[in-house]
């Protein structure tokens, strides 16, 4: 699905039979009003800002979804082992305080933070932040998946009340670690590793090891 400002007629996606998905540029839309867009076109992947700004999320290629996935695995693979944690695939979105939608590439939520929301909650846009975010950079995209607007995602995870983000940058074998402070009121510590080799839940995430090399070479 593609973002556009409004035309007379609106053609089809060629070879789809499905009509793209045409919204204003200036529109604003509550998260309640968000969750109805999102609802209406399933094929979608959207996100939605602060300030109710709506934003396309393009396709990954292949070698982004191939590592998506293993990712994915490796955390379900622990948090299986270790108990008391949800994992999240980036298929999910999370409403934060400050009213917006965002869908990490992966995330963990704490398993009591998960089972004292409401039935209605789990099965909409869940009303809190993750505990660990992780965000995959896309080469050459200088848009949503792109490292700088990544960056910015970080930055809003932690402010709403994630306790660690990890930014995975493939292309250059790195990742950055983001830390909120201890009362959360001073900017985020940001510590880069290049090239990273290892990265461990420490503890916050007990146990939890990711060899890199998997993912780099994709």
């Amino acid at each position: 699905m593609t973002l556009a400002p409004p035309a007379a007629a609106t053609p089809q996606a060629p070879g789809t039979g499905l009509k793209p998905l045409l919204l204003p540029a200036d529109l604003r839309l509550s998260p309640q009003q968000f969750a109805l867009v999102c609802a209406a076109n399933p094929g979608a992947v959207l996100e939605l800002t602060a300030d109710g700004q709506v934003i396309a999320m393009t396709p990954t290629g292949g070698e982004t979804s191939a590592r998506n996935n293993l990712l994915n695995t490796r955390l379900q693979i622990w948090a299986l082992s270790e108990g008391g944690w949800k994992v999240f695939d980036s298929s999910g979105g999370f409403r934060l305080a400050d009213g917006s939608v965002l869908s990490p590439d992966a995330a963990l939520v704490r398993l009591e933070r998960w089972q004292a929301l409401t039935p209605d909650q789990r099965s909409g846009f869940p009303p809190l932040c993750p505990d660990l975010v992780v965000e995959l950079v896309s080469p050459a995209d200088g848009g949503p998946r792109g490292v700088q607007a990544l960056r910015r995602k970080l930055a809003a995870y932690l402010a709403n009340g994630a306790r660690l983000g990890w930014l995975l940058i493939p292309q250059q074998r790195a990742v950055e670690i983001w830390q909120a402070s201890a009362d959360g009121s001073a900017a985020p510590q940001i510590q880069r590793i290049e090239p990273a080799e290892v990265l461990e839940g420490g503890g916050l995430l007990p146990g939890l090891r990711l060899e890199l090399a998997e993912l780099w070479d994709g």
